[in-house]
């Protein structure tokens, strides 16, 4: 096991703060939808 004390739940959190992750609905779907898009410029013939 780790030695790190802390619950994998506070552990998470820690990261998404680090990570400056967002609740907003809105922010998550822009998000989405920005990563959608360069994977579609990546690789337009995926499916």
């Amino acid at each position: 096991m780790t030695d790190d004390p802390k619950p994998q739940a506070d552990k998470f959190r820690e990261l998404a703060r680090e990570l400056e992750c967002d609740e907003d609905e809105a922010a998550f779907e822009k998000s989405v939808r920005r990563v959608a898009k360069a994977s579609a410029k990546i690789d337009p013939e995926s499916e």
